[in-house]
């Protein structure tokens, strides 16, 4: 599974797998135990968590939320050291230490418990996506190695 098939819909709980688009919207499976599957409608707001990314101060902009969940996992592994219902101060206090150059003006406590909540959600339901997320580190840094061999 990769986090390209992962999405999260507005006016829902939880994060779902999405399996295919029909003619009227998309039909997914619920990330948890009862893996319920569903169709939602086209009305809906569907998220794929491969292109959501968080505001930063740098010069970019933004990073992308894997590279976050990324360093979330290869720092905490499966056990995170907050509970995503923390208070605001704890909340942004972590998450300094995962992302310090996140722009505080504009991601929210509500955004980093989201975060959280979709870390622990993967992390349970779907641990593969975070090999997944090394792998492509890996040979995205083998492709640049070999294009700095080229010039």
């Amino acid at each position: 599974m990769k986090l390209s098939e992962i999405a999260t819909i507005s006016g829902k709980p939880g994060l779902f797998r999405i399996f295919k688009p029909t003619k009227g919207g998309v039909i997914i499976e619920a990330l948890d135990e009862r893996k319920t599957k569903s169709v939602v409608a086209s009305t809906h707001k569907v998220s794929i968590l491969h292109e959501v990314s968080i505001y930063t101060t740098d010069a970019e902009g933004a990073v992308l939320l894997s590279l976050v969940l990324k360093n979330m996992y290869n720092t905490y592994q499966d056990a995170l050291p907050i509970d995503p219902k923390a208070d605001q101060k704890e909340l942004f206090a972590f998450f300094e230490q995962v992302l310090p150059e996140f722009d505080k003006s504009k991601v929210y406590h509500s955004d980093i418990k989201k975060l959280l909540t979709w870390y622990n959600i993967l992390i349970k339901y779907a641990p593969a996506i975070f090999e997944e997320l090394n792998k492509e580190e890996e040979n995205e840094t083998v492709i640049d190695n070999k294009e700095e061999e080229k010039v």
